[in-house]
């Protein structure tokens, strides 16, 4: 029996923060912030990113909500790619041990620095965004990077050949579209 394959998708975004424009100022790329979604309509979100609106200093494991908040007006770019229920499992798995450990984990402010000089730090608990979604393809067996994770930004994820483009622009009209494809699914906020 072939085993059918679900879709899992890739949001990179521009959230146009202080932090973001600093970050952009280096890398001179459109979309500096990754996360990880489980649905077309982007449900289920997921990255290391701010814990407070407030306060970009304040980061670890977060699930997102990306109707509200930064995301409001953010740029994006999105691609999918076909996984095995396994595969979903295993993120799964993944993603439930960091929230129950989600007191433990923390930003990686230092691997960005590692990022701009091409070394790789890698810490106990500590990702960045793009770093996050790596490993948790890497772990779940979807994809394998040809360099450290600790130097993985989310330009490298976009340029795996093994994504597929679904949609660039604006994230609200993306979130717009898909709440008109599938009303039911979608709940007011």
């Amino acid at each position: 029996m072939v085993e059918k394959e679900k879709q899992m998708y890739l949001l990179l975004t521009n959230t146009g923060s202080f932090l973001t424009k600093l970050i952009k100022l280096y890398t001179k790329k459109p979309y500096n912030h990754a996360s990880i979604a489980f649905d077309c309509q982007l449900s289920e979100v997921y990255s290391f990113g701010r814990k407070t609106v407030r306060n970009p200093f304040i980061g670890g494991f977060v699930k997102e909500n990306v109707k509200t908040g930064l995301f409001k007006q953010a740029n994006c770019v999105i691609y999918s790619i076909a996984v095995t229920e396994e595969q979903i499992q295993k993120m799964n798995q993944v993603l439930k041990e960091c929230e129950l450990k989600k007191k433990d984990y923390r930003y990686n402010f230092i691997g960005l620095f590692g990022v701009m000089f091409n070394k790789p730090i890698k810490r106990k608990n500590a990702f960045f965004c793009s770093q996050f979604v790596a490993f948790l393809l890497e772990e779940s067996n979807i994809i394998y990077f040809n360099k450290p994770l600790s130097l993985i930004t989310p330009h490298d994820l976009q340029s795996t050949s093994t994504f597929q483009f679904v949609y660039e622009g604006k994230l609200k009209d993306y979130l717009n579209e898909k709440e008109a494809e599938f009303p039911l699914n979608f709940v007011s906020v």
